[in-house]
């Protein structure tokens, strides 16, 4: 049985109604954190929020500009949200391009903007971003996502620097391809890009560079996440924890 380490906190996750946001809404939940589930999907926050007890905060979190006097009181911030798209460069449509920026780089920055007076004020608090290992490595035909979790790992250590006299730590979590609806999305486009049947698309693109050959299971990221947000972690700042198989190990 977890451990209640988490009672009296107040967790927001993004993109928190399914994949791995909805993973670690379950793993805080477990833990005793009172989770905010902010998602674009009402329907599904809704019923995400109504499954841990929580409650649900309906953002479009791409709308950069509504979040600029965002202020936020939570005890701990996953920056989760996210989506993929698999193109070459010169195919790349721009707009695609600034929206996934927006989204996945600049969103977390006003979020974490949002939320550090609070926990400044309290001495306290946890910032997670969920990266991936795109954060460290490149592949081809993902120049915006690849790009994101760059930016996002330089903004997560900029975070820990300034968090720290604070009692506010900041960490990435990397994973490989992740079994997740996000995952499943990009299959097609893999396909086709690469010219092989989408049944080939697992096995010959995503599990190429890992030395474990299987996917990762959402609940081993929100395991991480909630070690991560526990006192246990409380020297852990500034870094990037790889579940990836042994991708980035070559």
């Amino acid at each position: 049985m977890t451990d209640q380490d988490l009672t009296g906190k107040r967790a927001l996750v993004t993109g928190g109604a399914s994949g791995i946001g909805l993973a670690c809404a379950h793993e805080f939940a477990r833990r005793g954190a009172h989770v905010v589930i902010a998602d674009l999907n009402r329907e599904a926050a809704e019923a995400a929020a109504s499954a841990v007890a929580g409650e649900a905060w309906v953002v479009d979190l791409a709308d950069t500009a509504a979040l600029e006097d965002l202020a936020l009181d939570v005890d701990i911030l996953v920056n989760n949200a996210g989506i993929q798209k698999v193109a070459p460069i010169e195919e790349f449509d721009p707009d695609a391009f600034r929206f996934i920026l927006r989204l996945m780089l600049e969103s977390p920055f006003l979020l974490i903007r949002a939320a550090l007076p609070t926990m400044y004020a309290r001495g306290w608090g946890r910032v997670v971003n969920i990266s991936s290992a795109h954060g460290l490595r490149a592949s081809a035909f993902k120049s915006a996502y690849v790009s994101a979790k760059h930016g996002l790992e330089g903004l997560s250590k900029v975070t820990a620097l300034e968090g720290a006299p604070h009692g506010v730590t900041s960490n990435c979590i990397d994973p490989a391809y992740v079994r997740t609806p996000l995952v499943e999305k990009q299959i097609a486009d893999q396909a086709r890009i690469h010219g092989i049947p989408e049944n080939e698309v697992v096995e010959k693109i995503m599990l190429t560079e890992t030395a474990i050959k299987r996917l990762v299971e959402p609940d081993e990221v929100a395991s991480l996440a909630g070690w991560l947000a526990s006192d246990r972690a409380g020297m852990v700042t500034g870094a990037s924890y790889t579940i990836d198989g042994g991708w980035t190990a070559r």
